[in-house]
């Protein structure tokens, strides 16, 4: 979740939850769905790399914590960001220009992962497993994988990191050490993705915290729309020592 969401330990589907073949990529069709809990698709498969890419592309992505099988979900609605409806309030506005912050891109993935798994105050684990970890490293040496780094006088205070896919991004976890660090590097990300042509940034579930910076949901059958429309499309991102000052 590019959120901060507490783990999905509850998965008591009420109804028969298909089951992935370790030995193809396929999901089911998002239709199939379950509304309690909303979004949950299927269960099992791996975090490969072709796996993933082909759950960005089906429209769903993975969310368990330990002990629990792999999960894949694709809710309804979607939680996406439409880079030209950012909206930076008066007072966020001000703080960047202040310059506390330096955002670069791509300039230590491990770290901002890492501090993304982190204990948080208000649940009791993290979805950021270690197989999660190793599984978007590996796609993050693909080239498909990027993240944001906030740092205060070289000390990493905040970040995020997602998958660029055509000209959508796909927002996976932030974490924040200092006032409005998160922020800040979401909002240089949206500036950044606008620039290069994106259209989407798919923020995946819902929190007041993306809402308020301009963030709504639309109906999972809409964001399947703009995967059929975009995924294939290229883009004009430049990531590597990519760095502006906020």
């Amino acid at each position: 979740m590019l959120g901060a969401l507490p783990c999905p330990a509850d998965t008591r589907p009420t109804t028969m939850l298909t089951w992935l073949n370790r030995n193809t990529l396929d999901f089911p069709p998002l239709e199939k769905a379950l509304r309690e809990p909303n979004g949950l698709l299927a269960a099992g498969g791996d975090l490969r790399p072709e796996r993933l890419v082909q759950a960005y592309r089906h429209g769903c992505f993975p969310w368990y914590q330990d002990g629990q099988p792999i999960l894949w979900w694709s809710p309804d609605p979607r939680t996406v960001m439409f880079p030209d409806e950012l909206h930076v309030s008066r007072s966020l506005r001000k703080f960047i220009r202040q310059g506390h912050y330096q955002v670069s891109f791509d300039q230590d993935f491990p770290a901002v992962i890492r501090a993304c798994a982190a204990p948080r105050a208000y649940a009791d684990g993290t979805w950021i497993t270690d197989g999660m970890q190793a599984a978007y490293i590996a796609l993050h040496r693909q080239g498909l994988a990027h993240s944001v780094e906030v740092r205060r006088d070289g000390e990493l205070v905040g970040g995020l990191y997602g998958l660029a896919m055509g000209r959508l991004f796909f927002g996976e976890s932030m974490f924040s050490r200092a006032d409005n660090a998160s922020k800040v590097g979401f909002v240089a990300l949206v500036e950044h993705l606008r620039e290069a042509g994106f259209v989407l940034i798919d923020c995946q579930m819902p929190t007041d915290h993306l809402h308020s910076l301009g963030a709504r949901a639309i109906a999972r059958a809409t964001f399947a729309d703009y995967l059929r429309q975009y995924l294939d499309q290229p883009n004009h991102a430049t990531w590597i020592c990519s760095q502006v000052v906020c």
